[in-house]
């Protein structure tokens, strides 16, 4: 990603960045915002992300400033791809590794192909019920609320696509996917869905956004980079 010295952030930007692990999305909007303002004397400026990111997956992150937040929208609606670590033979509650393991299953009958047979079933469109773990809106409430403290809520299920599965490894009980997938999927339910299909269990043991549309996590940059390059463009005009 290209920063030219002149770049207004008011007049709007596409900034493409790689969310660190353990960040909220919040987190990295307002480090953002924080850099931008201190760096080009802003007293207030508008930056919005296009996508979330759960604070234990890492990766591609959008960002908009100024103008270019209407944007948002548009650009929410595109496809994602991650690469997603998976275990076998466990599941936990958020059916990734923010809560304990509460079940163990047996893994010794699947194999490479039953793995490639899953995700073949799994392609194109299928019903996905979210996790209860989730920022989803359950009455006036996210879900993950009544979660922690206990309360079992109904979640819906919403038609989700998945343009493309791609085993990149399998070396159990960890086994490596790239995913394409429709905008509002949730790669955990898919650990979950995929633990089933596969008379087992699973959870989310990593993930790594690589692209929103076509907009690539290789041209990201780092938010340390992205600060030190907005002080010496102001160093340079004192």
């Amino acid at each position: 990603m290209f920063i030219d010295k002149n770049i207004d952030f008011q007049e709007g930007q596409v900034l493409l960045f790689d969310k660190p692990l353990y960040w909220t999305s919040f987190d990295l909007v307002k480090k953002i915002k924080n850099i931008i303002r201190n760096a080009c004397g802003y007293k207030g400026i508008k930056v919005g992300h296009a996508g979330t990111l759960d604070p234990l997956a890492s990766g591609l992150m959008i960002i908009c400033t100024g103008k270019a937040t209407k944007k948002i929208n548009e650009l929410q609606e595109s496809n994602k791809e991650y690469i997603a670590r998976f275990h076998l033979g466990k599941t936990t509650p958020s059916f990734d590794l923010e809560t304990e393991v509460d079940g163990t299953y047996e893994t010794c009958h699947i194999n490479r192909d039953l793995v490639i047979k899953a995700l073949r079933h799994f392609e194109g469109e299928y019903e996905q019920v979210p996790p209860v773990f989730s920022a989803k809106n359950i009455g006036g409430k996210r879900a993950y609320d009544y979660a922690r403290k206990g309360i079992n809520v109904k979640m819906e299920a919403k038609k989700v696509i998945f343009h493309e599965l791609e085993l990149l490894e399998f070396n159990p009980p960890e086994t490596i996917i790239r995913i394409l997938c429709s905008k509002g999927t949730y790669i955990r339910s898919f650990a979950r869905d995929l633990g089933e299909y596969l008379d087992s269990g699973a959870y989310l043991s990593g993930l790594q956004r690589t692209a929103i549309g076509y907009y690539k996590l290789e041209d990201a940059i780092q938010i340390s980079d992205f600060e030190q390059l907005l002080r010496s463009f102001s160093d340079s005009d004192e």
